[in-house]
């Protein structure tokens, strides 16, 4: 089985959760030719300037944004089987479903119908992709409501962690930048939306060390320039994901912090957890750890008074770490691939049995 995995061309311009899902996607399909029960698979990143679609026996594309819904109609004329996994935010319910497809119909009376939005782009490749895979139940709620796509069509297959996770010691950390003393983390894009700001100044009033990582896009930079001038916060620019730096902060964090405006199922989140640390994150997620809630805080991303109490309930009595991270025990990448891989099958097995089907009717 040829499989060929592919998202927008400048994914990888960056680094942040959806590069990592891709990358460690294709290393764990790849280790599977040695799992007993999956068939051989050949699964890699296609590069649309030197291949064809058709030159594979399925296409899994990431993400439904970017123009991604081209890629899908383009696999689906060619015949090619087609798995999505489309990263649609759970704030998407019936109501703004609704209100995206007004805004849609008036665009295309004004425009003779030659542009589209960004709702009809996504709608068109969640319709056309043979199969849907969700990170959560909260995304595969929203792909129903909002897009109106049968829930039959949704699968539900949560991300995977790195192992080093699993296995962080904070000392390099400590070693490297002599904080010392609990400190809230947080890891990602520096941006309004991500509200690394809005948490520094909850921080700031808490007296607690904030640690941020990551990267501002040159639109953002007077938002960095801001937040760094906050009290308390310590900027380490961007780190790798296979970084040890990186999974050692994750270790040495007291609380990890991602206040973000919305969120899918972030993988930072499930790190923490993983190297033992409690989180606290937005409400606007499609995360679910049942039995989470003495580590995991959800909290609307703009209430600050909600988000303080949250905060000193995890920093007050924090959790045991190896308790912490049996939450997220089972969440491997080759757990995640043979997922996967269970879904391609029957994607296959279903558009073989379908072209069978269309020859002896043309008989």
């Amino acid at each position: 089985m040829r499989v060929g995995l592919l998202s927008y061309p400048m994914l990888f311009q960056r680094d942040g959760g959806l590069q990592v899902q891709v990358r460690e996607t294709l290393l764990a399909l790849n280790r599977l030719e040695r799992v007993p029960g999956i068939p051989l698979m050949q699964a890699e990143l296609v590069d649309p300037c030197r291949t064809r679609l058709d030159d594979y026996d399925l296409i899994h594309v990431f993400a439904a944004i970017n123009g991604n819904h081209r890629i899908v109609e383009a696999a689906r004329e060619m015949g090619v089987p087609v798995v999505l996994s489309p990263l649609v935010p759970p704030g998407w319910n019936r109501f703004s479903g609704a209100r995206a497809r007004l805004a849609e119909r008036a665009l295309g009376r004004l425009t003779g119908w030659e542009l589209h939005t960004s709702y009809a782009q996504i709608r068109s490749a969640l319709q056309l992709a043979n199969v849907l895979i969700a990170l959560g139940e909260a995304e595969q709620q929203a792909i129903c409501a909002a897009f109106r796509i049968e829930a039959g069509k949704v699968r539900r297959v949560a991300n995977g962690i790195s192992p080093h996770f699993f296995n962080a010691s904070a000392a390099l950390f400590r070693s490297r930048t002599s904080i010392e003393g609990p400190f809230a983390l947080m890891v990602g894009r520096i941006s309004p939306y991500k509200n690394q700001l809005g948490m520094a100044r909850v921080l700031a009033e808490m007296a607690l060390p904030f640690v941020v990582i990551g990267e501002a896009e040159a639109s953002d930079g007077d938002y960095l320039r801001t937040l760094r001038a906050m009290p308390g916060v310590t900027w380490l620019g961007s780190l790798r994901h296979e970084d040890r730096m990186l999974a050692s902060a994750f270790a040495a964090a007291a609380v990890y912090v991602l206040p973000s405006q919305g969120e899918v199922a972030p993988l930072t989140v499930l790190e923490a957890l993983a190297a033992g640390t409690p989180a606290l994150m937005t409400a606007d997620s499609a995360l679910s750890l049942p039995g989470s809630e003495f580590a995991l805080a959800k909290v609307r991303w703009d209430d600050t008074s909600a988000q303080k109490r949250a905060l000193l309930a995890l920093l007050d009595t924090p959790p045991d770490r190896a308790r912490v991270r049996a939450l997220v025990q089972g969440n491997t990448w080759d757990s995640v691939a043979r997922q996967i891989a269970q879904q391609y099958q029957e994607v296959l097995h279903g558009a073989r049995g379908l072209g069978a089907a269309r020859a002896v009717a043309s008989v």
